[in-house]
């Protein structure tokens, strides 16, 4: 489905709903004692296991690292629904836009070693990156891309990936796309942004991105089963499938490769791998007493750069950091925390209260759905509190429930046929290519006495199904696909269509076609 809120809208939305009066006050000591952090853990398990039993989500992975210490790690359900095969502490997940901060790790790491620095141009390490503007392509940093400030709209360039472009094409197709605000004057999340700050950091030291996350990162903290690449994940015999929820089942029916977006959420782990991860983030970028990267440029991705939410009457603020979600959400606790989620069916979070020495990550392989972030505000409170400030977990599939809606209301209805539906012209009036300079052409054709959309490189048909007159819907496929989206065509003098405009593609004012005149033989 369509993720235009981004998943960092449910993290500020939990972060500004999370306590009460409880929160008001700010102490130096630590809140966390061990009677009740054992207590926080025997919830937690409970709450994991009540989550599988009442079809929750197939399988979770759930860790605890509290004062350099791994100090829980218990897995729940299986690996695949319908199969007997049981999710464990080395089952490899996908884990989605969780990516992110891993990503800024590895930085860190070039950054600690001054082999790359936060505000290096982005150019200057890959001048074929070009943006809308030719002011925003010489000023634009990685740190811009990093924290979603360079003006590329909320999830520009995901509808390439899914019409199958090539890494290296949507990034060059970004310069096509305008800005949906003044650079660094607005939050827009964005992954193929994200990413290009990756890759090009990676160009800067002459190497491939993938070998880059190896090198400095997942070999030095022994990281054995995480990785970059889909291949990876697909030849793991201990891996956690995707699952979607039809007629109130989870089925695993997708296959989701992300290597083109693989640094803003191409990664997959295992709960083991990651407790390293939080681990070094919680001691300071040390890992078995061995300072691994410098504690100034990993601090730095968990500052805040750019504020995306605010509660009044809370007075907190939540803002993005370097591929963290940075949020003042309990007493002058900080918390950094990201969500990860595939559409096709899986979830994911990692958070951490620095300050308290602990982090907690949830995986689990199902969508959509807010178990991840449930099970994690559940045991905040738990901890560092004793008690429930609220049923997170209700809440949070709640707010789930309202970004599915949110995201169907992008397109029009058409789950109802017309009263007074008009007929179409002839087919042949409508077929032939269309094009605009950020999807390329698309074509239209007649088939079997219906009509195709053709999209992507590959013009891959689609069926579409008459509405109205001049209009015409069908059902997008792939990540970012949602409901039904409308087709339609403006008929020229001629007695043709000489524009058409799909609905889906144009969300970020980029999905109007103009024909494309086709040159006889």
């Amino acid at each position: 489905m369509l993720r235009w809120m981004g998943l960092l809208s449910l993290s500020v939305v939990l972060g500004a709903a999370s306590g009460g009066d409880v929160y008001s006050q700010t102490t130096a000591a630590s809140r966390i004692t061990p009677e009740r952090l054992q207590g926080a853990i025997k919830n937690l398990e409970a709450l994991a296991a009540k989550t599988i039993e009442t079809n929750g989500t197939p399988g979770l992975a759930i860790a605890i690292v509290h004062h350099d210490k791994v100090i829980y790690t218990k897995c729940f359900g299986v690996r695949e629904a319908g199969k007997p095969e049981l999710v464990d502490a080395n089952t490899v997940f996908q884990i989605a836009s969780m990516s992110k901060p891993i990503t800024s790790t590895v930085l860190a790491a070039l950054v600690g070693e001054k082999k790359i620095g936060w505000d290096d141009r982005v150019s200057d390490h890959d001048p074929g990156f070009v943006m809308y503007t030719p002011y925003v392509t010489r000023e634009l940093r990685l740190r811009d891309l990093l924290c979603h400030r360079s003006g590329l709209p909320d999830h520009a360039g995901d509808l390439l990936e899914d019409m199958g472009y090539p890494v290296d094409e949507i990034l060059r197709r970004l310069r096509f796309q305008p800005p949906s605000s003044s650079f660094r004057a607005g939050y827009a999340y964005n992954n193929f942004g994200y990413s290009e700050a990756a890759y090009a950091a990676a160009k800067g030291v002459g190497a491939k991105w993938n070998q880059v996350a190896q090198e400095a990162l997942f070999k030095p903290l022994g990281m054995t089963a995480t990785s970059y690449a889909f291949a990876d994940y697909e030849a793991a015999d201990n891996r956690a499938e995707l699952h979607v929820l039809i007629d109130g089942k989870w089925v695993a029916k997708n296959t989701r490769d992300p290597d083109a977006q693989a640094p803003a959420g191409g990664a997959s782990s295992t709960i083991s791998d990651l407790t390293k991860w939080m681990r070094l983030h919680l001691a300071g970028g040390k890992f078995e007493g061995k300072q691994i990267i410098a504690e100034a440029a990993l601090a730095e991705t968990r500052t805040p750069q750019i504020v995306t939410g605010f509660t009044p009457e809370q007075g907190r603020v939540a803002s993005y950091g370097l591929g963290w979600n940075v949020i003042d959400q309990r007493g002058g606790l900080i918390v950094a925390n990201h969500s990860g989620e595939f559409s096709m069916g899986v979830r994911s979070e990692a958070s951490l209260i620095p300050a308290e020495h602990l982090g907690i990550a949830v995986l689990s392989n199902s969508a959509p759905n807010g178990v991840p972030e449930g099970l994690t505000e559940s045991f905040f409170d738990w901890a560092l509190d004793g008690k429930l400030q609220r049923d997170w977990m209700a809440f949070a599939n709640q707010q789930f429930e309202l970004m599915v809606a949110n995201d169907l209301a992008q397109t029009s209805d058409f789950s109802k046929a017309p009263t007074d539906r008009g007929a179409p012209l002839a087919l042949a009036a409508y077929a032939g290519k269309y094009q605009n300079d950020y999807f390329g052409v698309i074509e239209i054709a007649q088939q079997g006495g219906k009509l195709t959309l053709g999209l992507g490189p590959k013009l891959e048909p689609l069926t579409l199904a008459h509405w109205d007159r001049d209009v015409f819907w069908f059902q997008p496929t792939g990540e970012m696909s949602a409901g039904r989206s409308g087709v339609i065509f403006s008929v020229g003098p001629a007695g043709r269509a000489e524009i058409v405009r799909i609905e889906n593609l144009d969300v970020n004012g980029m999905g109007r076609f103009e024909r494309v005149e086709e040159k006889e033989d």
